[in-house]
């Protein structure tokens, strides 16, 4: 199996992929709707990042890979069990895992359902996980989100949100941790998300297929080396990748004690009313991936830049259609930036 390409590599797309490492630094963020083209880097960059990021530690034999530091009450209820009735967890490493969902997937397929030749051959009712205890503690990737039966994305919003998978059907009740970063793509051109359906995704970003010849021939001539040779090309860029991984793991650390100052965060409040955001959801968010970019390039938490720097992202796909402004999300939420002081006087 050839190694993922290097998330150093990726040339351009720099919303794209501060969206994700800003998601892997904080997963509470709610995950990253990206809109744009085809064949701009988009499923590649999730697992790059995924292959960028340490392994994880989970119990040996666990389908869902529950985290040993996390404590019993997150854990499934398998490992729970086998905790209480004495016996020796051993842990093992896992990459951090990266799982495609098909647009034919089936809910069954998604969620788990009966495993029918165990139930079959022995007669035993037993769960078949599916793929979202596959992706537990790591992505899952939605390809083309926009297409997906409403109901499908409702059920992975829930999960997403709740971080706990129920399953309740062909006698069988269960429920396991499902806590992933949700990650979708779609072509605005080829059908819209619900609004309440896009607002559940924490951050939002553009990706375009680069318009200057000097930037297309390097996306084409590292592909192209890739291709050539995978684990040689993905060698050459271990070194980057792993000062990357040094800083995501740096930067988790110091999230827990990231503060952000009054005033930027009254800033952030007053650009949520100036655009008209419905609830507090996009300010949650706004807060939490300000945070986030402060931790992973360590910078004071009163610094104004940090609000510019991600407002766009985190906003652009919570704000109302304006037919009299023919400007796009992001050129009104830079507008009204623009508008704001500096720094808002406190109250």
């Amino acid at each position: 199996m050839r190694r993922p390409y290097p998330f150093s590599a990726i040339v351009g797309q720099e919303e794209m992929r501060q969206a994700l490492l800003l998601t892997a630094v904080d997963p509470t963020l709610g995950g990253v709707m990206v809109f744009g083209d085809r064949g701009t880097g988009k499923s590649t960059a999730v697992r790059a990042l995924a292959a960028l990021l340490p392994p994880l530690a989970a119990h040996v034999g666990c389908r869902y890979g529950c985290d040993p530091a996390a404590g019993a009450s997150a854990w499934c209820e398998d490992c729970r069990r086998r905790a209480a009735g004495g016996a020796v967890l051993d842990v093992e490493t896992r990459p951090t895992p990266v799982v495609d969902l098909p647009l034919g997937a089936t809910e069954d397929r998604i969620t788990g359902a009966l495993d029918l030749e165990r139930a079959l051959t022995t007669g035993e009712k037993a769960f078949e996980p599916g793929l979202l205890a596959r992706a537990h503690r790591g992505f899952l990737y939605i390809d083309e989100v926009n297409l997906l039966e409403d109901h499908l994305v409702d059920l992975l919003l829930d999960v997403a949100a709740s971080g706990e998978n129920v399953v309740e059907r062909e006698g069988l009740s269960l429920r396991h941790p499902a806590r992933f970063v949700l990650v979708g793509s779609g072509n605005p051109e080829e059908g819209d998300l619900r609004p309440q359906l896009l607002d559940r995704f924490g951050l939002a970003v553009d990706v375009t297929t680069p318009a200057d010849i000097e930037t297309r021939l390097e996306i084409v001539a590292r592909r192209d080396a890739y291709d050539r040779d995978p684990d040689g090309f993905a060698a050459s860029w271990d070194a980057a990748d792993a000062a990357l991984r040094d800083r995501l793991v740096a930067a988790r650390a110091r999230l827990a004690r990231t503060e952000l100052s009054r005033p930027v965060l009254e800033r952030a409040s007053r650009l949520c009313i100036a655009l008209g955001t419905d609830g507090l959801r996009g300010e949650l968010t706004l807060f939490r991936v300000m945070r986030a970019l402060a931790a992973f390039e360590d910078a004071p938490g009163d610094d104004p830049a940090l609000l510019d720097r991600v407002a766009a992202m985190a906003l652009r796909h919570r704000m109302r259609r304006d037919p009299l402004d023919d400007a796009t999300a992001g050129a009104r939420v830079e507008r009204a930036l623009a508008d704001l002081p500096v720094e808002a006087p406190a109250t």
